[in-house]
């Protein structure tokens, strides 16, 4: 292998590859036209003397030898990044940065309208992107620059992404206010009798009210299971189903609608909702920035 052959662009476009698993995709994230791509590839390739990704109906997959030198190419693409960003400035007056954050619909709901409001006043030209990636994708995304931040409650998630927390969130369940049976107060026997809706967001911390339940040796009757937080309330508005959500979120449906929002009968632990970077972004101008921003509005005191 011919070292003096690879140049900082040939390493970009390798890490973008093994981000996006298609050569086109890939040359969008790092501005070259899809033959300016192939040609990085073939590059690549020659360097290597190996196909590096192989063509597959689930896009370009990684031989062993790419995935061998992924790492320490997206450790010296960091290295290099930090060093740069260390030395830049970054005017929120003036910048037209697009921030990318990861969140759930949830996460849309309590940090888009606040957020996007500030940014109207003191950031005019920034420009917003929300993704919601399975969290075994969300490293890479962190690590990459595919994604500036994520917000939510991500116990997964570890090093080398950073965290700082932004506020705990106590659940309560939510129930329609002409509810037959649950008024002012819900009561165990009642939240066991009940039928209930259950979010599943894989990946996120809101699996506590199961592990809760199950801690205190209770079983309750789950009759829908959906992954989004959304659909919630359109629900609960034409049935009798209990869904216990982040208090933030059922205290907003409450507020929309004609619901109820109650203490649940059994202890669980809030959610530990925060913001999450990647240690290479740590020192970017732009990444500190923004993350500023978040405990601004949101953190606790």
């Amino acid at each position: 292998m011919n070292v003096s052959q690879i140049d900082l662009n040939l390493l970009r476009a390798f890490d973008a590859i093994l981000l996006e698993r298609s050569v086109t995709a890939a040359g969008e994230r790092v501005g070259l036209t899809q033959p300016a791509m192939s040609n990085a590839l073939s590059r690549l390739r020659n360097v290597f003397g190996d196909p590096l990704f192989v063509r597959t109906p689930e896009g370009m997959q990684p031989t062993p030898v790419a995935r061998s030198i992924a790492d320490p190419v997206r450790q010296a693409l960091g290295l290099i990044d930090a060093a740069l960003a260390s030395q830049a400035r970054f005017d929120p007056a003036t910048s037209e940065r697009v921030f990318r954050f990861n969140m759930s619909d949830i996460g849309e709901m309590v940090f888009l309208p606040p957020l996007l409001e500030r940014l109207h006043r003191i950031a005019p030209g920034a420009r917003v992107e929300v993704l919601s990636l399975p969290q075994d994708d969300l490293e890479d995304a962190l690590a990459s620059g595919a994604v500036d931040l994520a917000l939510g409650a991500l116990p997964g998630v570890g090093p080398p992404v950073r965290s700082r927390r932004l506020f705990r969130d106590p659940y309560l369940s939510l129930v329609r206010a002409d509810h037959p049976t649950i008024r002012g107060k819900l009561t165990r026997k009642q939240f066991l009798a009940a039928s209930h809706a259950v979010v599943s967001s894989v990946g996120t911390g809101h699996q506590a009210v199961e592990s809760a339940l199950l801690a205190a040796g209770l079983h309750r009757r789950i009759a829908l299971r959906v992954p989004h937080f959304m659909v919630v309330p359109m629900i609960l508005a034409r049935t009798d189903l209990i869904a216990t959500l982040p208090g933030r979120i059922a205290r907003s449906f409450a507020q929309m609608g004609d619901f109820k929002a109650l203490a649940p009968p059994v202890r669980i632990p809030p959610a530990n909702v925060q913001v999450h970077w990647h240690e290479r972004f740590t020192e970017d101008a732009g990444n500190r920035w923004m993350r500023e921003l978040f405990l601004e509005l949101y953190e606790e005191r």
